[in-house]
């Protein structure tokens, strides 16, 4: 892969006006690993605000979106631009480049995530997880910091829990610390990456409840990976199954969970809820 490829500006750039402007955008995305196409020619665009649900089989492509958002991989061709700006590539004298580690970090800082496992830090308590960054990262000072931590472990549920430590909280406790962790670097998207699957049936309806809440009261943009499909259900706008590396079909929860159009929608969501 030629990491120093151009593109031509009038090829690639955004050409969309005003509230039109998706938050996240992949134009023509193609990631390989040797012969192994993992997304051909993906094209998505999710809305500010918008909670996209993705789902399929496993290596369908679904993860790899959102660790290709992440910068953790890089693209073999095509543009990911996030809230109206190139992330995986910058301008230079009117081309399109690929981006040096400084253009990624300050758009990749617009973006959160929270893992399957929490990724929590066992040393630190619920409050020290959530001030971290915003200390090391955005230069906050530790009273602002803590005053951000507190609004949103309070937001979460978990104003109470701010001494424990990880290990002293349950999974749907953990995960909840684990949003506000993310939430605390002011970021415009969130992904989720199974953020449900650890958890207990009794918990998830909690997590769905705190992610709700962050749509209403911070206007994130999320983009969700799940095998949980009545998780899918009750927390998308969107829902778009991945098959061999592209969307194969995409629509609302209703439209695509009770009256799937494509073959393959319906054999995967078959399989899917036969086997719950």
């Amino acid at each position: 892969m030629n990491h120093d490829k151009r593109h031509d500006l009038s090829q690639y750039a955004l050409r969309l006006e005003g509230d039109n402007v998706p938050m996240v955008r992949f134009q023509n995305v193609t990631k390989k690993y040797g012969s192994l196409v993992v997304l051909d020619g993906l094209n998505l665009d999710v809305a500010e605000g918008e909670m996209v649900t993705i789902i399929g089989p496993s290596g369908s492509g679904k993860t790899t979106v959102l660790r290709m958002l992440m910068t953790l991989e890089t693209i073999d061709s095509g543009v990911i631009y996030v809230d109206g700006e190139p992330l995986t590539h910058m301008e230079k004298n009117g081309r399109l480049v690929r981006a040096n580690a400084a253009h990624l970090r300050l758009i990749r800082s617009k973006i959160g995530m929270c893992f399957q496992h929490f990724n929590l830090f066992p040393h630190m308590t619920a409050l020290g997880n959530c001030v971290e960054g915003p200390m090391q990262v955005l230069g906050l000072s530790k009273q602002k910091a803590e005053e951000r931590a507190l609004e949103l472990l309070d937001l979460v549920g978990m104003a109470d829990k701010r001494d424990q430590h990880p290990s002293r909280l349950s999974g749907g406790q953990q995960q909840r610390v684990a949003i506000a962790r993310a939430l605390a670097m002011r970021p415009k998207v969130m992904l989720f990456d199974e953020v449900t699957s650890a958890l207990d049936p009794e918990v998830i309806s909690e997590v769905t409840s705190v992610i709700r809440g962050l749509v209403e009261q911070h206007n994130l943009t999320m983009l969700m990976v799940t095998h949980q499909i009545g998780f899918a259900r009750e927390i998308s706008d969107r829902i778009c199954l991945f098959f061999d590396g592209k969307i194969e079909e995409q629509g609302s929860p209703e439209m695509l969970l009770n009256d799937p159009q494509n073959e393959r929608t319906q054999q995967f969501l078959s399989a899917v809820l036969e086997a719950n």
